[in-house]
């Protein structure tokens, strides 16, 4: 289990309130809602039928109150609503009938025939809503591309501007365009008058009969993005021309894309011409900024469109469901490259052995597959090191005297088998951090994992309470500020970093429009990014005063900044501290495990050259005087040894190792298709590429020169 490789620390300020009691206060404000918005209602029933005008009015008006509350404040109470039949649309049709009634009642007799009219006009508004439902899920259909695409020039396809989100939301569209309609009837019922009522629904037709042209011109054929085979006609000319040769393929939850973003540099290094291949829609999206080609394949189908490219390689950062569909392309080769290595068992799953090549970082993760035995052959095991930690600089002695020693604990996540030495926060974190805390000279940075809580609810609790004791350490600590250039530069520094990596498009836009909105890149983008970052990222920490504990938690910058600013990483048994080894720095591990400390070191070999620590955390004073005081490291040789195991030799860097294992991988698979097209031609009755209209599939033509990306 992996940190977020992505994280920023932000300055603290004092809570509001108390962090953990949020989720009862939710539920109070959600009670209340429902306890308004059903008052509500009853009270409007009960206002139409006898009639009586002020209670009708007061209990339409606060209906409507409650809608614009539970739309701004309480958006997870909307779905509560809909899967129990009574959304946005029943419960505006509701109100608007009551209204009806009460305007019945109201009237004597002669005047019903006065709100007929009224009655029929709002028949029409409803009828024209479900007309333009309609042509908004015609117009989603046609917008619904078979590929999805991010860094190319998608212009062919007729690409335009998402429609209005009124025009996509029927609940959103139905509260805002029948509001004039209700207003108007609300005013009728107070006054007897008609005409309020004519007005407003005279403006709500309007309304919706402008929305309904407005749909009816996209679905012209000249206004339509492309159809779905000239999608794909499109997609297999843009393969011949661009002609990748390795790709990095991945398919996961939202909260899962850290595990392709930390391949993004090292594929982006390669001599040749990479791709980013994708199978979830909205993954698009969460892939960070990079000028790799993107495209995203949900059909199994146009997936299959890949087996006749040039594409060589595929390197695979986790296992999925949908990683079983691609292995099926006897074209290309397979590399699991994995999103971090650790003892736990998530670093030697026999899915790996699906694979033609499993690439590890050195000879412990090899040890570690043989051990397990889950059918990888050592033949397949491809030493790489580990080509992201180029970014992590080496040691370069203990802090100055009268500076602050910088702790990053960055404890791991639950994990989902409920193994209480999974995470140390549980049991030993606010002991931890106590005990950091309670040394004047230390500067703590804590990081949490970002899937902390999700299934323990303990962890999540756990971790509240240590960022409180972060904040009150912070309350009671005090010193110099930097100065305001110091926060002028930071802003600076940001503004051309978004600049360089924002989207580009609205909120509210679709894929279609964001593929629009995402062309290729300029030449020498990512260049400029990469310096853009690393000015950032030191004008970051010059804005943080030199004393302030902080807690690290978003995107920027990366953990691997992180570990720079850090003399010392404590951590769980995770790949945080296989990478922390790349520095030659301290580490320590928090043994939470129930297991004996000899026991742990054998259980976990990453441990070797750690400082174990038991959950009361009596450790810590001894450890931090090890890190101020190298002398009295006793580990610092066993640290070498063990990175020389975990990660490889330092020569070659593990970036030439990475490009030799894609070179190799590519000539392997470029001659399994020249022994495959033989056999074919020779009609040898050997399974290879499937045929097509009754003759065997050519080949994929050999790649150009490769060309730096």
């Amino acid at each position: 289990m992996r940190d977020e490789p992505g994280a920023t620390a932000v300055p603290l300020s004092p809570p509001r309130r108390r962090l953990p009691r949020l989720p009862g206060r939710r539920t109070a404000v959600q009670l209340l809602v429902l306890g308004v918005l059903a008052t509500a209602f009853a009270a409007q029933a009960v206002g139409a039928l006898l009639p009586h005008v002020p209670l009708l009015l007061a209990a339409t008006a606060g209906s409507l109150a409650a809608e614009g509350v539970l739309y701004r404040w309480q958006r997870g109470m909307v779905s509560l609503f809909a899967k129990s039949h009574a959304d946005v649309t029943v419960r505006h049709v509701l109100r608007d009938l009551l209204l009806v009634v009460g305007l019945l009642r109201l009237g004597e007799q002669h005047r019903e025939g006065v709100y007929a009219p009224l009655v029929a006009a709002l028949l029409v508004f409803y009828a024209l809503h479900w007309a333009i439902q309609a042509l908004s899920v015609l117009v989603r259909r046609t917008r619904t591309l078979p590929v999805v695409t991010r860094n190319i020039d998608a212009s062919a396809l007729r690409l335009t501007p998402a429609p209005p989100v009124l025009l996509r939301r029927p609940g959103h569209r139905l509260a805002a365009f029948g509001l004039p309609a209700t207003t108007g009837l609300l005013a009728t019922a107070a006054t007897d008058a008609p005409v309020y009522g004519a007005a407003g629904l005279a403006l709500s037709l309007a309304v919706a009969l402008t929305g309904l042209g407005a749909l009816l011109l996209r679905l012209l054929p000249g206004r339509r993005p492309a159809t779905e085979q000239e999608v794909l006609d499109w997609f297999e000319a843009w393969l011949a021309r661009y002609r990748p040769t390795v790709g990095l393929y991945f398919s996961g939850g939202a909260s899962s894309a850290y595990q392709a973003n930390m391949w993004l540099e090292p594929l982006a290094r390669l001599d040749g011409r990479p791709v980013i291949v994708l199978r979830e829609r909205f993954m698009v999206q969460r892939i960070a900024a990079t000028d790799i080609p993107v495209v995203c394949l949900p059909k199994v189908s146009t997936l299959m469109r890949l087996e006749h490219s040039t594409l060589r390689v595929l390197l695979h950062p986790s296992n999925s469901g949908k990683t079983s569909q691609v292995l099926r392309i006897p074209t290309i080769k397979h590399a699991f490259v994995n999103h971090g290595e650790s003892d736990k068992l998530s670093s030697c799953n026999p899915y790996a052995k699906a694979y033609d090549e499993v690439w590890v970082a050195g000879p412990a993760a090899r040890e570690r597959y043989a051990l397990a035995e889950v059918g990888v052959e050592d033949k397949d095991v491809v030493e790489i090191g580990r080509p992201q930690l180029d970014a992590v600089r080496p040691y370069a002695g203990p802090p100055a005297p009268g500076a602050f020693t910088t702790v990053l604990y960055a404890p791991t996540w639950e994990g989902w088998d409920g193994n209480p030495g999974n995470t140390s926060v549980v049991e030993a974190g606010e002991s931890l951090v106590r005990a950091l805390l309670a040394d004047p000279g230390v500067r703590l940075l804590y990081k949490p994992h970002p899937l902390t809580g999700s299934v323990d609810p303990r962890a999540r609790a756990a971790d509240l309470r240590v960022r409180e004791l972060v904040r009150a350490a912070n309350r009671e600590r005090g010193g110099p500020r930097p100065e305001a250039s110091a926060t002028t530069a930071l802003a600076r520094r940001a503004a051309e970093l978004d600049r360089l990596t924002a989207a580009g498009f609205r909120s509210a836009a679709d894929q279609v429009e964001r593929m629009l909105r995402q062309p290729a890149p300029e030449p020498g983008r990512a260049e400029m990014v990469r310096r853009a970052t690393g000015a950032w990222e030191e004008a970051y920490w010059a804005s943080l005063p030199e004393w302030e504990h902080q807690v690290v938690t978003d995107a920027r910058p990366p953990l691997y900044a992180c570990f720079n600013r850090a003399d010392l990483l404590i951590s769980d048994v995770s790949s945080v501290i296989s990478d922390f080894l790349a520095s030659g720095k301290p580490y320590a591990v928090a043994n939470t495990s129930a297991l004996a400390e000899d026991v742990f070191r054998k259980s976990f070999p990453t441990v070797a050259a750690a400082t174990v620590l038991t959950p009361d955390a009596a450790g810590v004073p001894a450890l931090l005087d090890a890190v101020r005081h190298p002398e009295r490291d006793e580990l610092a040789d066993a640290r070498a040894a063990l990175a020389l195991r975990l990660l490889g030799p330092a020569e070659p860097s593990s970036r030439e190792r990475f490009a030799g294992a894609v070179r190799d991988l590519c000539a392997a698979a470029g001659q399994h298709r020249a022994r495959m097209a033989e056999r074919l031609a020779g009609e040898v009755p050997l399974p290879g590429p499937r045929r097509e209209h009754g003759r065997p599939s050519a080949p994929a033509a050999a790649p150009e020169p490769h060309r730096h990306v």
